[in-house]
């Protein structure tokens, strides 16, 4: 039996990509129908986060000119990674498998059949995974690899060159939903469920319409929640750059010592306010470090919502 699929496009003042987008998803759709990869009732399914121009709108209009465009209006902009959990989680009740996707369709849309015919291998995930990274200019990219080996580096299960496109069974999504973590880095978290899980590759494209919803700031957020969210490595090497400095300290006494001994004083200040600001440099940054895991459990233990959905369009 074939499975019914739901597209989640999550989507954030995208008034200028959003009919074009839904006209190419809505082929895809009907050619994977009459391919036989899909069921009838798969459809596309937009998640509006809070979105401040005509997004929902659009989203309206859309699905009253085709129910297969569907629609999920959160109350208020609650970030990427919780539109999409939203989307999943209210996809899964009518789908058998969800694809992720971004709604400038940079993520090259023509790989999703290649992602259910993984599916129907036997795979629950299917991860998207770019070739290259030659559309991104140097900055993006050159910071984009030194954070996926840094997180690497720190123990953290991710797919390298891997953003947020994938598919996931009903039950990948379902068992997503018990990790109640608020801090969201699906990246990491989905690669944990363990499922059997496989790979497509794609060429990144240009952004055909509008400008980035990932501007340096959200950039520089996004890579620290991921990194906090799954190592305390960081703690860690706090405690053992500690006792490094407590090491040179005991090393600056010898010298003291012997240089009072042997009557060789010198008088000066220059050493000993370098030593006060790396010291207290030193300070301030584990203090702002393990600051921000404590702000961390200051969100977890508040267990608030992820997200309020407003209206969902069926």
């Amino acid at each position: 039996m074939n499975p019914i699929l739901y597209i989640v496009i999550p989507c954030f003042n995208e008034e200028e990509v959003l009919d074009e987008t839904a006209r190419r998803i809505l082929v895809l759709l009907d050619r994977m129908e009459s391919e036989g990869l899909i069921a009838a009732g798969s459809r596309m399914l937009p998640v509006d986060d809070g979105s401040r121009d005509r997004t929902w709108q659009i989203i309206e209009r859309l699905h009253a000119a085709d129910p297969r465009v569907g629609g999920v209006k959160l109350a208020a902009n609650s970030g990427h990674q919780n539109a999409l959990l939203a989307g999943l989680l209210t996809a899964s009740d009518k789908a058998d498998i969800m694809v992720s996707i971004d709604a400038d369709l940079q993520d090259d849309a023509e790989v999703i059949p290649d992602m259910v015919r993984k599916y129907h291998e036997g795979n629950d995930i299917v991860y998207g995974v770019r070739r290259s990274r030659q559309t991104d200019n140097w900055f993006k990219r050159t910071t984009a690899t030194l954070f996926y080996r840094f997180m690497q580096a720190l123990g953290a299960k991710t797919i390298y060159n891997h953003a947020d496109y994938r598919l996931m069974s009903r039950r990948a999504v379902r068992q997503l939903a018990n990790y109640r973590e608020r801090n969201l880095f699906l990246r990491g978290l989905v690669p944990l469920l363990g499922y059997r899980s496989d790979v497509v590759y794609y060429d990144r494209a240009r952004r055909f319409a509008g400008t980035s919803k990932y501007p340096l700031g959200k950039m520089l957020n996004f890579a620290l929640d991921g990194i906090t969210s799954f190592s305390i490595r960081p703690l860690r090497l706090l405690f053992h750059l500690g006792l490094f400095f407590i090491l040179i300290a005991l090393c600056i006494l010898v010298w003291v010592l012997y240089k009072y001994i042997t009557g060789d004083v010198v008088t000066g200040w220059s050493s000993l306010i370098l030593s006060i600001w790396f010291v207290g440099g030193c300070v301030l940054t584990g203090l702002g470090i393990t600051g921000e895991y404590v702000g961390k459990i200051y969100m977890e233990v508040k267990d608030r919502p992820r997200y309020n959905i407003e209206l969902t369009l069926e």
